[in-house]
C-alpha cells in the first residue's frame, strides 16, 4: 500500500512558478514510476509527466515540455514537479500517482497507475 500526500499548489500570475511536493509511504515507493496528473473543471484527467523508478528517465506532456520538470528524492519518499512559465490553462487540480509496474515505458495512462493522492489546486490568473 502507497499513501500519496501533495502539497504546494496555490494561485500565481501568469509567467509565475510553482513547486508541487509528492510525500509518499511504503517500503516499495522507490521502486515505483511516479506520475502527475492534472484535471481542469469540465476536463478529463490529463497527463502532466512521468518519472521512473531510477529518477534517470522522465517523460512530459506536449503541453508542458520545456516549462515543467519531474523528479524524485527516493531518500526523502518524495516526488516534485516544478512548474514555471505558467499559463491560465494549466489552471486544474494536480493528482500524484503511483504505478507499482515500474516498466521501462513510463505510462500516460491514469488507468495503468495504481495509487492517487487527493490533489493539490494550481490556480494560474492571467
Amino acid at each position: 500500500q502507497v499513501l500519496l500526500l501533495e502539497s504546494g499548489g496555490g494561485l500565481v500570475q501568469s509567467g509565475g512558478s510553482l513547486r508541487l511536493s509528492c510525500a509518499a509511504s511504503g517500503r516499495t515507493f522507490s521502486s515505483y514510476t511516479m506520475g502527475w496528473f492534472r484535471q481542469a473543471p469540465g476536463k478529463e484527467r490529463e497527463f502532466v509527466a512521468a518519472v521512473s523508478w531510477s529518477g534517470y528517465r522522465t517523460y512530459y506532456a506536449d503541453s508542458v515540455k520545456g516549462r515543467f520538470t519531474i523528479s524524485r528524492d527516493v531518500a526523502k519518499n518524495t516526488v516534485y514537479l516544478q512548474m514555471n512559465s505558467l499559463k491560465p490553462e494549466d489552471t486544474a487540480v494536480y493528482y500524484c500517482s503511483a504505478d507499482r509496474r515500474g516498466a521501462w515505458d513510463l505510462s500516460a495512462t491514469s488507468s495503468e497507475y495504481d495509487y492517487w493522492g487527493q490533489g493539490t489546486q494550481v490556480t494560474v490568473s492571467s
